[in-house]
């Protein structure tokens, strides 16, 4: 499963990016929002992890971001002092706002749930519509 991990902070993305292959996740890392875009496109993840600096200067970037079904948005910030303000439209899209690293068990346990949801919903098979489908 992919996670996708996306900010400037490349040390905690790192040490985030070992923490997720540790637990069999495959991880990518974004330093932007656009390159986090052409990313998912290839394969969407399960779990996009934002840097709320990022979020906050482009909520709508995010959203734009695809996700496999069943996926999330989560975001990140520095300390609990940095954590900057968010859209309204994209605090009800995101999952959960984290301080890392010193949340990174957390974050790591809301992987473990969502892949685990995916799981029991069937959402990790894409079904195509029969209308769409090619004969």
């Amino acid at each position: 499963m992919q996670v996708l991990l996306v900010g400037e902070d490349s040390a905690l993305l790192e040490g985030l990016s070992q923490s997720f292959a540790a637990l069999g996740y495959a991880p990518r890392v974004a330093d932007s929002l656009h390159a986090a875009r052409e990313s998912a496109q290839k394969q969407p993840p399960i779990i996009a992890v934002v840097s709320g600096d990022l979020a906050s200067d482009s909520p709508a970037d995010v959203m734009a971001v695809p996700l496999a079904s069943g996926g999330v948005i989560v975001l990140y910030h520095g300390t609990v002092d940095s954590r900057p303000v968010i859209a309204p439209s994209l605090q009800r899209a995101v999952m959960a706002d984290l301080t890392l690293p010193l949340e990174r068990n957390r974050l790591m346990a809301l992987a473990q749930h969502v892949t685990e949801r995916i799981r029991v919903t069937g959402r990790a098979q894409r079904r195509t519509p029969p209308e769409q489908q090619a004969f």
